[in-house]
């Protein structure tokens, strides 16, 4: 996988959205396009954070609410929400996302650690955070977002589907 990560200038770049009123970042180079929202078949047996599928110039792309992976409270689709595609593990999955912001250009370090008080065993996929003048952005890892066991449901549940 590309990593938008440059040693020599010591910038990265990340996509930013908005998720329950919190800006989130994800480097640039998981990140495979960006759509809008568009009518998601349900998949029966999936875990409850998945959305379901859809039909992506055909092919099948599971797609999970990180809303309701991050157990935040789920709200009604809007007209900003968009399906952010990613590359997760070498398999492209759709999140659901509130609102796509911006690009953005930042310094490596500008990013701190997260702090301990903060993580848990459950959330390994904060990478940091990052300062911003009057802001703070999320830096997710969307490799360690699901768990193995998660990617492997939703591989199953595309591969059902698309039979």
């Amino acid at each position: 996988m590309t990593t938008a990560i440059d040693t020599a200038q010591g910038e990265e770049q990340l996509v930013v959205f908005d998720l329950a009123a919190e800006a989130y970042g994800v480097d640039i180079g998981a990140v495979r396009e960006i759509i809008r929202m568009q009518d998601i078949t349900k998949v029966p047996g999936a875990p409850a954070f998945v959305e379901g599928i859809i039909n992506l110039r055909g092919n099948v792309i599971p797609v999970v609410d990180l809303r309701k992976r991050f157990a935040l409270s789920v709200s009604e689709a809007n007209r900003d929400n968009r399906i952010v595609v990613v590359d997760i593990g070498g398999q492209d999955i759709g999140v659901v996302v509130d609102a796509v912001t911006e690009v953005l250009r930042i310094a490596a370090d500008s990013v701190e650690p997260p702090s301990a008080v903060i993580t848990t065993a459950d959330s390994v996929y904060l990478l940091g955070i990052v300062k911003l003048e009057g802001r703070l952005v999320i830096l997710l890892d969307l490799e360690k977002v699901l768990t193995e066991s998660e990617k492997n449901a939703l591989t199953e549940a595309a591969a059902i589907a698309a039979d």
